[in-house]
């Protein structure tokens, strides 16, 4: 049998979210949080949120706003709605919880959220990632993953309009 009903449960305000970590980590287990639009889902993401998982028992997502990403990416963006977008990672059995941020970037929500590990993308440098020194600072660590070359959303909305 499968526990599709649940799935709605696992999009998070911040502050359940950061209830459900603290229950977590009271039980001795690790989180790992990861970020970013997943505007349209493709392998390179698939990739990311796998290396993510690996780092801790549990991986806390967080998912940019389309606030968010009109002011990042441009007027025409997002594709998809966060509503959308989030019930697309929250149905990823390697994610365990999905957040919704509408600032520029996680830092609050990364250092309300403090994960044991943070993980982003190989495009990224330890300087240049939000909320990395803070994690660091509470003993937790940051990982880089390598990005998986051939694989974007804006490529593939170039490849859709031609």
């Amino acid at each position: 049998m499968r526990f599709v009903e649940g799935i709605e449960k696992k999009i998070l305000s911040i502050d359940a979210a950061k209830a459900l970590i603290s229950s977590w980590k009271v039980t001795g287990k690790t989180v790992a949080f990861t970020n970013g639009c997943f505007d349209i889902l493709h392998p390179g993401h698939l990739f990311s949120i796998a290396q993510a998982a690996k780092e801790a028992d549990y991986l806390v997502l967080g998912l940019n706003g389309d606030a968010s990403i009109k002011r990042l990416k441009g007027p025409d963006r997002p594709i998809n709605s966060t509503e959308s977008r989030a019930l697309v990672m929250a149905n990823l059995v390697l994610v365990d919880a999905v957040v919704v941020f509408e600032q520029d970037t996680p830092y609050e929500l990364i250092t309300t959220l403090m994960p044991d590990v943070l993980v982003k993308g190989g495009d990224y440098t330890i300087e240049t990632i939000v909320g990395a020194k803070e994690v660091i600072a509470n003993g937790g660590k940051v990982i880089i993953n390598p990005i998986v070359e051939g694989f974007s959303t804006t490529n593939i909305i170039e490849k859709i309009k031609k």
